[in-house]
């Protein structure tokens, strides 16, 4: 959902909410419905609650050009809507990564980004990447090869906290991406951080105890199974409405799927930032009532009984 207008001279920039990626399979039945009609995707169907989604599968592999046409067309009741996309992780977590295979990001990368439907491109590095000689060289690298894109950092390591690097992001036009993640160790803290024009905030959920686990017989999904409260989104409101004052769009993703729960707390974060009540989907507030709270219409609720036609014409 959209929360401020085009940015003007003077004026806050736009803000776009939505969660990172739309298919997971437990949401079935908790933000869409059990049984999906004819028709259905999930990126349509968001679109009508957020004005942004980050794009995962980028992330595992290259994106089909002819896919992404598809996505535009989806989401096209939208006119405000804006995708994210990760950069492959060949390029973040590996090494090796070629000609060809910069090619096949670019195909459909580009794709989005010609038709206005590419907001920013989240270069996503891990724990493990830390401040060095070697890893900075290795970013500027990355920053140079894709610069004719809207690029965003996201770094989760301490080690980078620094006005060197922030200095670079600036110099080169490119976002930091600001987090919320669980402080263990040398853990980046949430800030409000704007180094280009492109602000960008992700929720990660604040799962301490299967953060970094490693025991085999938890699921992987479990790093991303916290529900925020209220009060404590609410400090990360007035950080993105501060990020907005400084730069002309800010993308902020909830990353924390677990059961629908980024849904969750991206429609509360839309309310804050708004101050106005939001559209939610119902199959969602069956599973979360919290939701009626914030919620613009009242919950489709049928009865259980229905009243006999006779008592519907009032008489008795």
């Amino acid at each position: 959902m959209g929360v401020t207008p085009q940015k003007r001279k003077g004026s806050p920039g736009a803000i776009r909410v939505g969660p990172a990626r739309w298919s997971y399979a437990e949401w079935a039945g908790i933000v869409y419905p059990a049984r999906k009609p004819r028709g259905f995707h999930e990126a349509t169907y968001l679109a009508e609650f957020f004005d942004t989604i980050e794009i995962n599968t980028s992330f595992y592999h290259p994106l089909n050009p002819e896919h992404c046409q598809q996505w535009i067309g989806r989401v096209s009741a939208n006119p405000r809507f804006v995708f994210t996309a990760k950069l492959w992780q060949k390029f973040t977590h590996e090494s090796g990564a070629g000609a060809e295979d910069e090619r096949a990001v670019r195909a459909g990368f580009d794709v989005l980004r010609d038709a206005g439907k590419l907001g920013a491109v989240l270069l996503q590095f891990p724990f493990s990447f830390h401040r060095t000689p070697e890893n900075t060289t290795r970013l500027k690298a990355l920053l140079k090869q894709f610069a004719e894109y809207p690029l965003v950092v996201e770094v989760r390591h301490a080690t980078w906290n620094d006005k060197a690097f922030y200095t670079l992001l600036h110099e080169r036009g490119v976002g930091f991406c600001n987090i919320d993640q669980p402080l263990i160790g040398r853990s980046m803290k949430p800030s409000e951080r704007a180094t280009a024009g492109v602000a960008y905030v992700r929720l990660h959920g604040r799962r301490y105890d299967s953060w970094f686990s490693d025991d085999p017989a938890m699921p992987p999904s479990e790093r991303y199974n916290y529900l925020y409260s209220e009060e404590e989104l609410e400090p990360w409101a007035a950080r993105i409405q501060h990020l907005a004052e400084s730069g002309d769009s800010t993308f902020v993703i909830t990353n924390n799927h677990f059961e629908g729960k980024a849904i969750v707390n991206a429609l509360q974060l839309v309310r804050l930032l708004s101050r106005a009540k939001v559209k939610v989907p119902e199959t969602l507030r069956e599973n979360y009532p919290q939701l009626d709270q914030i919620a613009v219409e009242p919950a489709a609720q049928p009865l259980l009984f229905p009243i006999p036609k006779k008592l519907t014409r009032g008489s008795t």
